[in-house]
């Protein structure tokens, strides 16, 4: 089994991808795995440190402005994917594919298509909602589209193999114990809030959060666990300078990076956090309800379609960022936390969206393609 994979840009696309790959691997040891990816893309160090190989393509995408640097970055665009196309075909030829898997990001896009040109059985996997230009593009020919989320459906066109497998999900978020999450993080009975906003941080959600846990601080209603990111280094000052010194709060835990993030969310009572699609499979996995703030700078808007699935089914509460404040997300956490009876809705609502067998599901349409090949 000689298995290519195609996915990059942002960790949202690679993960899947790694994830994919080590479940054939557990599978099928003797499998033969490739990953294609775009020259200096995230996609390059991931995968290396993975252990898996990966040849690269250079490949970007179209800007939307008719400005002169737009323009000559768009001329640039087009010459790298008729080189891309060539290239693509040359490393699926050299690597004696068997079954292509696309999971997103422009590099994915050249690699699929010259698969399907060249009669390469192609899968594709869609993280989110709002499925991307690219996966719209190849889903026509491909042999299956496995989707994380039904919602998605709707806004394919033609007549396209749809496969629901949700998203592959870390194997310690389906493991860890929560009754020994909640002794190790919660303080008696009050309840425990996480926030974070990526490994960067997202300024907004440090500013939204800061009242809410500068107030904890002083009164001591609720535990809080918040994770500001590499660039909000300077969140620990702001709430100082709104009257909480968080070295001195017991019930907070303010921290850089959560690095233990299956134990953090497992005790948590609510969530605070972005939408990108696998954050949202975990908050599912585990039952948590949520507030839900779409981040408005990604493609086709996905974060925000991916929070309206859990909306859509009474599992979370969404913030879109122009409507952000301290006190929308202050009054979001209160009114969730002071209804044990809605809280718990929300809880089972978000566990009965969570598809906690991806890795099996994902699995079954690779052998099915390949012994119908």
């Amino acid at each position: 089994m000689r298995v290519l994979l195609a996915g990059g840009g942002t960790a949202g696309h690679i993960n899947p991808a790694l994830a994919i790959a080590k479940t054939i691997k557990e599978k099928e040891p003797t499998a033969q795995i490739l990953f294609v990816g775009n020259v200096g893309g995230l996609e390059q160090r991931l995968v290396k440190n993975a252990g898996f190989e990966i040849k690269s393509i250079s490949i970007s995408g179209f800007k939307r402005s008719l400005s002169p640097s737009a323009l000559v970055h768009n001329v640039k665009t087009a010459f790298r994917a008729v080189s891309a196309s060539s290239a693509s075909a040359k490393i699926i030829k050299d690597f004696k594919t068997d079954i292509c898997i696309g999971t997103g990001g422009y590099v994915s896009g050249p690699v699929m298509r010259a698969a399907q040109k060249l009669k390469i059985p192609v899968i594709v996997h869609e993280q989110n909602a709002y499925p991307g230009v690219t996966t719209k593009m190849l889903s026509k020919k491909a042999e299956y589209v496995m989707l994380a989320v039904d919602e998605a459906r709707k806004h394919f066109d033609g007549n396209i193999n749809f496969v629901l497998t949700g998203n592959p999900i870390r194997p310690e978020i389906l493991r860890v114990n929560k009754e020994e999450a909640k002794a190790k993080y919660k303080k008696g009975d009050k309840p425990l809030v996480l926030s974070f906003g990526g490994s960067l941080g997202a300024r907004k959600i440090n500013e939204g959060v800061a009242d809410l846990i500068a107030r904890s601080g002083k009164d001591g209603k609720y535990s809080h666990i918040h994770a500001y990111g590499q660039y909000g280094k300077w969140f620990p000052d702001l709430l100082r300078e709104l009257g909480t010194d968080p070295d001195k709060c017991s019930n907070l835990d303010i921290r850089e990076y959560i690095d233990n993030m299956a134990e953090c969310m497992a005790a948590a009572d609510v969530v605070i956090c972005r939408c990108g699609a696998i954050t949202l499979s975990e908050v599912q996995a585990l039952s948590k309800p949520s507030v839900l703030i779409p981040s408005p700078n990604v493609a086709e808007n996905h974060q925000f379609h991916n929070a309206m699935a859990l909306v859509n089914n009474n599992a979370a509460i969404v913030i879109e960022e122009k409507d952000l404040t301290d006190k929308s997300i202050t009054e979001a956490v209160d009114k969730l936390l002071s209804d044990k009876a809605e809280l718990k809705k929300f809880s089972e609502n978000a566990g009965k969206m969570a598809i906690t067998d991806s890795n099996e599901r994902i699995w079954a349409v690779i052998t099915k393609v390949l012994n119908n090949k």
